[in-house]
C-alpha cells in the first residue's frame, strides 16, 4: 500500500526542484523549463555534474548487486527520486526475486510516478512512502509494513545527504535510522564533495540556493566518513565512486573513467 500525503501532493513548477534537476542531468523527461534552466546554468559552471549524476546511479547499481550477493533481501531507499531504469528493486529482485524494497521521497512529482516504482517480482514486494528524511521516525514506522526490522536491511541514501544541512542534523538523522536496523544491516551512501574543486563547488551551492532555495552541502572526505561511525566499512572502504567494486559494472563502466567528486561507501552494522 502506497502512503501519500494529500496535502503535499502539489507540484510547484515555478521553482526548480533538486529531484527534477537531477532527472535532467540523467537525461530524463520529467522536468520543467525552470529545472532545465537551472541545470544548464550549473553545467555552464561545472560540466562534470551530468557525469556525476550518472556515476551516482551506477554506484547504486553495483552496490545493490553486491548486497544481493551478500544475502541482503530488504532495502529502504530514501531520496529515491524520479524513476530511472533500472530502479533499485529491479536489480535486487533480478538477483533475488523475494526481496522487499521500500522507496521514500518527499517530492510530489515522484508520487505521480509511484506506479512505475511499485511493480514487483511476485515473490517480493515494493512500497512507496511520501516522507522527508528529516523525519526518520515516520520512515521507520511506515516502512514496517513490509520491512522486518528484526532482520538485516540495506539503508540506501545515495545523492541525498548533501541536500541536508548541518543545522538539520544530518549525522543525527543517519544515526536514528541506523539504530532502528538489526545487526548485519548495511548503510549505502554516496555524497558530493568539494575537495577537488572548492571554487566551483561554492558556485554550484550558490546557484542551488539562489535559484531553487535548496541547501547543498558538499562535505570533505573526513566529514563523509563520520556518517559511518560505529560501523564496519566493507572493502574497499570509503572511495571515489568509480573505484568502488568496478568489477560489478556492466555497460556503464567505460564512462566512469572521468573523475567525479563523489565519495561512496557501504558499511555493516555490527
Amino acid at each position: 500500500m502506497t502512503e501519500y500525503d494529500a496535502g503535499a501532493n502539489r507540484v510547484d513548477t515555478s521553482t526548480a526542484h533538486s529531484a527534477r534537476v537531477y532527472d535532467y542531468f540523467l537525461g530524463g523527461k520529467t522536468n520543467y523549463p525552470v529545472d532545465e534552466e537551472l541545470a544548464e546554468t550549473i553545467l555552464a559552471v561545472d560540466p562534470t555534474v551530468r557525469n556525476t549524476a550518472l556515476v551516482n546511479r551506477w554506484f547504486m547499481h553495483r552496490a545493490t548487486r553486491w548486497l544481493s550477493q551478500n544475502g541482503v533481501r530488504q532495502y529502504i531507499d530514501i531520496g529515491t527520486g524520479i524513476p530511472t531504469e533500472p530502479n533499485l528493486h529491479r536489480i535486487a529482485q533480478e538477483a533475488a526475486p523475494a526481496s522487499n524494497i521500500v522507496y521514500v521521497d518527499n517530492d510530489p512529482i515522484v508520487i505521480r510516478h509511484a506506479e512505475a516504482l511499485l511493480d514487483s517480482a511476485p515473490e517480493g514486494a515494493t512500497d512507496y512512502i511520501q516522507a522527508d528524511v528529516r523525519n526518520p521516525g515516520r520512515i521507520i514506522e511506515a516502512a514496517g509494513r513490509i520491512i522486518d526490522f528484526g532482520k538485516p536491511v540495506a539503508l540506501s541514501v545515495i545523492a541525498l545527504l548533501h541536500f541536508v544541512s548541518d543545522e538539520d542534523d544530518a549525522y543525527g538523522i543517519v544515526r536514528r535510522l541506523v539504530d532502528a536496523l538489526a545487526p548485519g544491516s548495511y548503510l549505502v551512501l554516496a555524497h558530493v564533495t568539494g575537495d577537488f574543486d572548492p571554487e566551483n563547488a561554492e558556485k554550484v551551492v550558490a546557484l542551488y540556493r539562489k535559484r531553487s532555495g535548496t541547501t547543498l552541502r558538499p562535505r570533505t572526505r573526513e566529514e563523509v566518513a563520520r556518517f559511518f561511525q560505529g560501523m564496519e566499512l566493507v572493502a574497499p572502504g570509503l572511495e571515489l565512486a568509480p573505484q568502488w567494486h568496478p568489477e560489478l559494472s556492466r555497460d556503464e563502466s567505460a564512462a566512469e573513467d572521468t573523475p567525479v567528486p563523489v565519495y561512496v561507501g557501504v558499511a555493516r552494522k555490527v
